[in-house]
């Protein structure tokens, strides 16, 4: 390729001159110009020389690079790699956090220009753009496809086609259509309501669960800080900021805040929230290559698993085709003997087959008839309203459930439901649970401050319309304090948080179970270090305390052993027992301590204020929701990230362990279930109701182990860590308020209102499916193995039959029937159709015509089936199989 030279000086000078404003194609041509111009005229300066050239001559062209933009020279699989890994040494290799923003041409300052739009073009299509791709809407078409997959509704239309084809080739065109089209409007009507359905429901959960194309795009330009409340957009790297703290529970389902800082933990993800602190971030990756962006993309794959009942109802549509094939084929080749050996006659008594002076097309005509009757049997005997009346229940339960806030994803939850044996739930949410009294105004106003100060929570004014004029934010445990510092020492948080200055902050972790903080009043410039954690930390840090009367008195042994005493009661009654401390700093205490000089709160010598009862209660009927699972043969497991204590007093108080229970092997922590062998885990997870300190991988692993023993489990979850226990479980259950994005996406069940005795709600409805059913298969199997004996009993007997499945365990059927509007107008509608059909539909339905006398003997056979219902429910039935005690027999 050759590039023509400008040589007017005219277009040079426009090129030199060029306006720096252009845009950014234009300023490409312009550096490509210059960088050619250049190196001509540089050439130019040596070849006019006497001597030899000094450089070798250049090829007649030049490249260059006109999407230098694009080329960032760390890639961003990279990018991912170092903060889905947490991978320090990675960062360090490329130079730290400065020399990745240089490579990735970002001011650490300032960030990128909002209103350079080419750029932020060019970044979105380098790396993508900040947006979560939603898997895509199933359409109507894909839940006909899913309805066709249903092995009774395949046997049906085996059936309907055959019955079709023999129907024509026997009557005609104009006659034969009626047996197999009947069957086949009989499953266009089941698919028709079950894809119905199935598209209705699923545009409820894509109205509900619509994620924001653009999350807090705000946050990741212009350099702006990330603050207490606010939710990180993107992953990203720490760049600088204060005492960073963020709730990453959502992601790792630990309740502890982690500590964010630029040496140690630089790693921001997408979907934390910042739970104190401040700070600015570069962004490493947005929309779906975030961690939580790939997380959404991994679960998103249907599974598509049996439920119990499709289980359940195949084998029994496979074994009645199975009995249907078998009579079929006996009857085939009885008819078959007895026409070839001259036993059949017209109606006239004359012999259908005589040997070679019977016609072929006679032959071959009585064959397709013999034919078309065995498959008529097999037809007859299949239950074809079995699949309709699965789906109607099944809808019918699922809107039900609606009302009841449980909103269902999937049809085959409703009925998955019900045949559930286990449930895995964690933990309720803390309330705080403690009392008030008066005490000296002096040492208020020091537990006050100490609150205000030393959190990691946050107050802010109620928006939402809710009766509460607060809203509090922070870790359970901070929410519990904050909401009785607020509501019952009436605690003005931002009025204290702007009365002081802080100096220096000790964030809480989980072995030193205690945060502290230097702070200095303005008004009178006086310092004080308070310490808040575990009662028993706190107290070994006092040698003082304060009175109700605001008295200072020593902390002695015999009075140490008191309030020991009093932490140890409050344990005992599942109260999490929490310390409040100060000490009085002066100025030239100041002096820095330990390494590089740092200042360092004050941590012995100190006051204490006082102790904080903490309860974590169960919800109002969550014990009696517990008993109800429990009664109804549901074993309830309760997996939390709690220590084992406060655990089981929480499984006491709900009622999953009962008291004077062995708890050696019903509790049992994550580590301890993680490190049994397969086979031990097999052997024990049955017995296990409590697991504490629990991971994801655990609570995965459980409920692995329990589907391996045969059981059938609902998982309940609400964060992005709970994803792969809520997919792997026979149903997900998720809260509809505190559930993530993630976790709904993997559930089957979204439970709206988060309560937990709304999940018996759901067990109901999901017995109640089971229940209909089994009415069902009653009254439609008496109907067809009636019909396989004789078309006339059944004809009569079914339409009154109604009323003996309508209760399958009472001796008096007619019980609240009058309440009941469906099942009359069910009723009403059957003996409308059975009268059209008799009396109006002969060639259709081939029926004859009925007389009043026949009417009345037809309804009283029928009515016969009244007694006799009730005569087989007084026949005891053992609880016991009946092959159970012919396996006793046998031994």
């Amino acid at each position: 390729m050759s590039m023509t030279f400008l040589t007017n000086m005219n277009h040079i000078e426009t090129l030199l001159n060029a306006p720096k404003t252009n845009s950014t194609y234009n300023k490409r041509w312009h550096n490509a110009f210059m960088k050619i111009y250049c190196s001509r005229a540089f050439m130019l300066h040596f070849t006019n020389k006497s001597n030899k050239p000094k450089i070798a001559p250049t090829s007649s062209f030049t490249v260059v690079d006109l999407n230098s933009s694009h080329s960032y020279t760390i890639d961003q699989d990279t990018l991912i790699y170092i903060v889905k890994e947490k991978n320090i040494e990675t960062l360090q290799n490329h130079g730290g956090v400065e020399a990745i923003a240089s490579n990735l041409k970002t001011n650490i300052e300032f960030g990128i220009k909002s209103d350079d739009f080419e750029d932020i073009a060019i970044r979105k299509e380098v790396f993508g753009s900040n947006t979560y791709k939603k898997p895509p809407s199933k359409s109507f078409f894909y839940f006909i496809v899913e309805a066709f997959k249903d092995v009774t509704i395949l046997i049906l239309l085996v059936c309907a086609t055959l019955s079709l084809a023999f129907g024509i080739k026997e009557h005609g065109i104009k006659e034969g259509w009626y047996d197999g089209g009947s069957i086949f409007l009989a499953v266009f009507i089941v698919i028709s309501m079950s894809s119905i359905s199935n598209f209705k429901q699923n545009k409820q959960f894509d109205k509900l669960s619509q994620v924001s194309n653009d999350i807090q795009i705000d946050l990741v330009r212009s350099g702006r800080r990330q603050k207490i409340g606010d939710q990180v957009p993107a992953d990203g790297l720490f760049i600088d900021g204060h005492s960073l703290r963020v709730d990453e529970s959502s992601m790792t389902g630990e309740s502890d805040h982690v500590e964010i800082n630029k040496d140690h933990h630089p790693f921001l993800f997408s979907g934390t929230k910042v739970a104190d602190g401040y700070a600015k971030m570069l962004v490493t990756s947005v929309g779906m290559n975030t961690t939580w962006g790939q997380m959404m993309s991994s679960i998103s794959n249907d599974i598509n698993e049996e439920t119990p009942l499709q289980t359940r109802l195949n084998k029994l549509t496979s074994s009645i085709g199975k009995v249907g094939l078998v009579v079929a084929f006996l009857v085939l080749i009885v008819l078959l003997i007895r026409y070839f050996t001259g036993n059949t006659k017209t109606d006239n008594g004359v012999r259908e087959f005589n040997g070679r002076k019977t016609s072929f097309d006679d032959v071959m005509n009585a064959i397709i008839g013999i034919i078309a009757d065995a498959v008529t049997i097999v037809v007859v005997a299949i239950p074809e309203g079995l699949p309709l009346a699965v789906t109607l229940t099944l809808a019918y339960s699922m809107k039900k459930m609606m009302a009841d806030q449980a909103m269902v994803r999937k049809l085959s939850a409703c009925e998955t439901m019900g045949s559930a044996t286990i449930i895995c739930t964690d933990k309720t949410e803390p309330l705080e649970d403690d009392a008030y009294s008066n005490v000296d105004p002096f040492v208020l106003q020091l537990i006050k401050e100490g609150v205000a100060l030393n959190t990691t929570g946050g107050v802010h004014e109620s928006k939402s319309g809710s009766d509460s004029k607060f809203e509090f934010s922070g870790s359970p445990t901070e929410k519990a304090i904050l909401s009785w510092a607020v509501l019952e020492l009436n605690m003005d948080m931002e009025n204290l948080s702007k009365s002081c200055s802080i100096i220096q902050v000790e964030t809480f972790n989980s072995k030193k179970k205690r945060s502290g903080v230097l702070m200095r009043r303005n008004v009178d410039n006086k310092i004080n270090a308070h310490w808040k954690g575990a009662a028993e930390m706190v107290l070994r840090m006092c040698s003082r305390y304060y009175d109700g009367y605001g008295n200072v008195k020593d902390l002695d042994n015999e009075t140490m052993s008191k309030f020991e005493s009093i932490i140890q009661g409050m344990a005992a009654s599942s109260l999490r027992c929490i310390a409040l401390a100060y000490a009085e700093v002066a100025d030239e205490e100041l002096g820095g301590e330990g390494e590089n000089n740092k200042i360092v709160v004050k941590d012995s010598g100190l006051t204490l204020l006082g102790l904080v009862g903490i309860k974590d209660p169960c919800r109002p009927g969550v014990k009696a929701a517990v008993e109800a699972c429990q009664h109804a043969g549901v074993d309830v497991k309760m997996i939390t990230g709690d220590n084992i204590f406060t655990a089981k007093a929480i499984a006491f108080e709900c009622g999953i362990l009962r008291p004077n229970q062995d708890t050696n092997e019903t509790v049992v922590e994550g580590e301890q279930f993680r490190n049994f062998t397969h086979e031990e885990r097999l052997e024990k997870v049955d017995k296990i109701s409590v697991m504490a300190r629990s991971s994801p991988f655990d609570k995965l692993l459980m409920v692995q182990c329990l589907k391996q023993k045969g059981h059938v489990v609902a998982v309940t979850g609400d964060g992005t860590n709970d994803a792969p226990a809520l997919k792997e479980a026979d149903i997900g259950l998720s809260m509809g308020i505190q559930g993530t994005e993630v976790a709904k996406e993997s559930s089957d069940i979204v439970i709206l209102d988060d309560n937990f005795a709304s999940i018996v709600t759901v067990l109901n409805w999901g017995r109640c499916v089971y229940n209909n059913i089994q009415k069902f298969i009653q009254f439609q199997l008496t109907v067809n193995v009636a019909a396989l004996v004789i078309n006339f009993v059944a004809a009569v007997s079914a339409v009154f039959n109604e009323f003996n499945a309508r209760k399958l365990e009472k001796k008096n059927v007619f019980e609240g029937i009058l309440k009941s509007k469906l099942f009359l107008g069910i009723v009403g509608v059957t003996l409308v159709l059975q009268v059209v059909m008799v009396e109006f539909l002969k060639k259709f339905a081939d029926t004859e015509r009925l007389n009043w006398r026949e009417w009345i003997i037809c309804i009283g056979l029928g009515a016969v089936s009244w007694p006799i219902g009730f005569v087989v429910k007084l026949i005891p039935v053992s609880d016991k199989p009946l092959l159970d005690f012919l396996s006793m027999k046998k031994t």
